[in-house]
């Protein structure tokens, strides 16, 4: 489940499309969404989402390759962006947390909110990382979008599209080298490569908007420790869902 947003089938559609890399059409979606539900913060998170995605698109992103040797990712070139689309990203990331600060002044429980500022960290964690390679900003975002995360969980512990910003956190940081997770500690961070991947998976099963984001995430984690017939059932009903999408078909036919 996530939180309940005021027309989560809008919603459903919007990320369905982007899944699909129907970008136009998913923005065209939560831009409906936003006229519609113009005091809702979840329009502009998920409009978002389809922008830094069509971004992910555009640079490669998102295969396998980059992320299955640390010397290459390590390595990776800082990309370089489109400034339009960062400026919109920007500029819809700022509203959606205009308003869920307004929402949650008045009401500091309020599960929306909260889920969209997590959904937000969770953006800009992803773009300062990926694409600008500024990972210290990155792993900042990381932290809060966990702290927020947590809150929102303990409040409702069936909001599964949350624990995707635990797991990645867990995930991701977990699989540095043991001296390297001690110093990543100390600085709060969250380092429990088992945990990451427990959480992740709870998304993935039972996420509404972030699910298919996370059995991506699964099925490179699976590439990782060699267990490659777990990746291909995952990329197998990637593929089926979003027939649009040749990154699932792509990474598929590597391990076929």
């Amino acid at each position: 489940m996530a939180p309940v947003a005021q027309d989560p089938q809008m919603l459903d559609r919007g990320f369905r499309q982007m899944y699909g890399l129907d970008f136009p059409a998913a923005h065209a979606t939560f831009l409906s969404y936003q006229q519609t539900h113009p005091a809702d913060p979840m329009g502009y998170a998920s409009n978002a989402a389809a922008y830094l995605f069509s971004e992910f698109d555009r640079l490669h992103i998102l295969e396998s390759d980059l992320f299955l040797d640390d010397k290459a990712f390590d390595g990776r070139k800082k990309r370089t962006p489109d400034p339009a689309l960062k400026m919109e990203l920007e500029k819809e990331l700022a509203k959606s947390d205009e308003l869920a600060a307004k929402i949650l002044a008045q009401k500091p429980d309020d599960e929306n909110a909260l889920f969209s500022q997590v959904m937000a960290n969770g953006l800009r964690a992803d773009y300062a990382a990926l694409i600008e390679k500024r990972n210290l900003a990155s792993l900042a975002y990381m932290k809060t979008g966990r702290t927020i995360a947590l809150k929102l969980l303990a409040i409702d512990p069936t909001c599964y599209d949350a624990y995707l910003a635990i797991g990645v956190e867990n995930y991701l940081l977990g699989t540095n080298p043991a001296p390297v997770r001690w110093v990543l500690r100390m600085t709060g961070a969250q380092t429990d490569k088992q945990e990451g991947l427990q959480r992740l998976r709870l998304t993935a099963d039972k996420g509404r908007y972030l699910a298919p984001f996370a059995r991506l995430l699964l099925a490179v984690a699976a590439l990782r420790d060699k267990d490659r017939p777990t990746a291909r059932t995952l990329l197998a009903g990637l593929a089926k869902e979003f027939p649009g999408n040749q990154l699932y078909v792509t990474e598929l036919a590597r391990i076929q």
